[in-house]
C-alpha cells in the first residue's frame, strides 16, 4: 500500500492508550498525556498536564511547588521518541526503543506549576550515523518555558 498522505498535512493524534502502546515509561514517569497532532517526518505536538498529584512535588519544593525542568526535558525527549516512532513506522509490541542520547542547548525561561498545561512542540531536524536530533519548545499558555535541541537514538531491546 502506497503512502499518500501529504508530508505537510497534519494528522490527528492519538491518546495514552496509543501512547503506552509505543512508549516504555509508566507512573511516575510516563509524561506525556495526550498527542495532539503529528506531521509525518516532520513535528508533533503532545502535552502535559501538570497536578499537584506529581509526585516531584512532594521534594519540589514544599510550599513552592514547581515542576523541574529536568522533567519537561525528558517529557520533551518522550515526545520526540512518539515522534521518531512514526517516522520510522515502527511496529507497537516491535522490539525497539528510543533513547535519550543527548540535550543540547537548554534553556528554562518560566517556572511551571500545579494547573499548568504544558504543550510540546517537537521537530526533527537530521539524522546522522543512528542518532536522531530534534528541536522543541514547551509553552505554557503560549509562553515558552523551556527549550532545547534533543537527541535519541533507536535501539533493539
Amino acid at each position: 500500500m502506497t503512502n499518500t498522505t501529504n508530508e505537510t498535512e497534519s494528522m490527528p493524534g492519538f491518546d495514552i492508550d496509543e501512547i503506552q502502546k509505543i512508549l516504555p515509561h509508566r507512573y511516575p514517569f510516563a509524561l506525556i498525556d495526550r498527542v495532539i497532532s503529528y506531521v509525518p517526518n516532520k513535528s508533533l505536538h503532545a502535552i502535559k498536564n501538570v497536578t499537584m498529584n506529581e509526585p516531584v512535588f512532594m521534594g519540589h519544593f514544599p510550599g513552592m511547588p514547581i515542576f523541574p525542568g529536568v522533567l519537561l526535558l525528558e517529557a520533551m525527549a518522550q515526545a520526540t521518541g512518539l515522534l521518531g516512532f512514526k517516522m520510522m513506522e515502527s511496529n507497537v509490541g516491535s522490539n525497539e526503543i528510543y533513547l535519550f542520547a543527548g540535550v543540547d542547548n537548554a534553556r528554562f525561561k518560566r517556572q511551571v506549576t500545579p494547573g499548568d498545561r504544558v504543550d510540546f512542540h517537537v521537530e526533527f531536524v537530521k539524522e546522522k550515523r543512528g542518532i536522531w536530533k530534534f528541536t522543541g519548545r514547551a509553552l505554557v499558555d503560549g509562553e515558552v518555558a523551556c527549550v532545547a535541541d534533543i537527541m535519541c537514538a533507536r535501539r533493539n531491546t
